[in-house]
């Protein structure tokens, strides 16, 4: 019986931060839409609605939590467990990084914006591709998907450092614009920090599987 509840709830678990990752991605995609539409109303009920990932992310703990005091896992199940909270938390964290651009958004004012910053839109986007991936590789349990999905995270360090250069760019042309190019410069700093944080969790899901932790390159 404790096995048939255990692996029950692991795979509750599982399914719960595949919900709330879509949520994150979710989040993420309506950051973008905001800043770009300067919506202020829209982007407060995004600063709002992260509230309800942090609701789900703490009931994801008390649950593994639960498992681990009533359910005697082993050592495989342990592993699981404790990945479960790792991956929990980074989802969380993506989901504050989408909340602090939308704050951000809040902050530059309802003006539009002095530059058409498309790239950071291309930066989100595969943020959230990859964060859609890893979640696949969690669901099959692959690690080789999840080193994969890893490795694209090059692709948003390169995106940031072309930002960074145009928005100084910008900057050397007209000093008018130095406020806009700070709050850019944090909203592309986000996006960035984000795809580190999926790099963790293709980490742990890689952990889960081989049972040896390892950095990906």
């Amino acid at each position: 019986m404790h096995r048939d509840n255990l692996e029950r709830g692991i795979l509750e678990l599982r399914e719960q931060i595949v919900g709330m990752s879509g949520s994150v991605v979710e989040a993420m995609r309506e950051s973008m839409r905001v800043l770009r539409s300067r919506d202020a109303d829209a982007a407060g009920k995004l600063v709002e609605a992260d509230e309800s990932i942090n609701t789900v992310r703490y009931d994801i703990e008390e649950k593994c939590l639960t498992l681990i005091a009533t359910q005697q896992p082993v050592a495989g199940d342990l592993r699981s467990l404790f990945s479960i909270l790792e991956i929990a938390t980074e989802v969380e964290r993506i989901g504050d990084y989408a909340k602090g651009i939308a704050r951000i958004s809040i902050a530059m004012g309802e003006k539009p914006l002095a530059r058409n910053m498309v790239t950071i839109p291309i930066a989100a986007e595969k943020v959230c591709l990859m964060l859609e991936d890893a979640m696949k590789a969690f669901v099959a349990s692959s690690a080789e998907a999840a080193r994969e999905v890893a490795a694209r995270d090059s692709e948003i360090d390169q995106l940031n450092d072309k930002i960074q250069r145009v928005i100084l760019t910008f900057v050397m042309e007209d000093h008018r614009t130095i406020a806009e190019a700070l709050h850019l410069t944090w909203v592309s700093h986000n996006i960035e920090r984000a795809g580190d944080r999926i790099v963790n969790i293709c980490e742990r899901i890689a952990f889960t599987e081989t049972g040896e932790f390892r950095e990906f390159d």
